[in-house]
């Protein structure tokens, strides 16, 4: 295998189904949330934000799915681009926190 993520592997969580059925089907009707249009935040700022979660938990499905629905919920791709954006600096935030927390654990040592 020279790879990690196929497209053929979505099919596989088909097994996940038919091992956990109440478990999947809870987690089922948990991922469909983004996709809510009677909630307070409206659907294409819905689904930025889940690009903007799909590329900080680096889901190369989530982002696939989210950033297409972006599009058909009226995203624009300067939005789509500034999310992704968004996402990167927090993360960049998050491991410059935790960096000075691996300093702290280096002067413990």
């Amino acid at each position: 295998m020279s790879h990690y993520y196929d497209k053929d592997d979505a099919k596989h969580r088909m097994d996940m189904a038919k091992a956990a059925p109440p478990e999947f089907q809870a987690w089922m009707a948990f991922n469909n949330i983004v996709g809510i249009e009677t909630g307070a935040i409206p659907l294409k700022y819905r689904e930025l934000i889940a690009i903007a979660v799909a590329h900080a938990t680096a889901c190369p499905y989530c982002m696939e799915s989210h950033v297409k629905k972006g599009k058909a919920a009226g995203a624009s791709k300067e939005e789509v681009s500034e999310a992704i954006l968004i996402a990167a600096a927090l993360c960049a935030g998050a491991a410059a926190a935790h960096g000075g927390m691996s300093m702290k654990f280096y002067d413990q040592a």
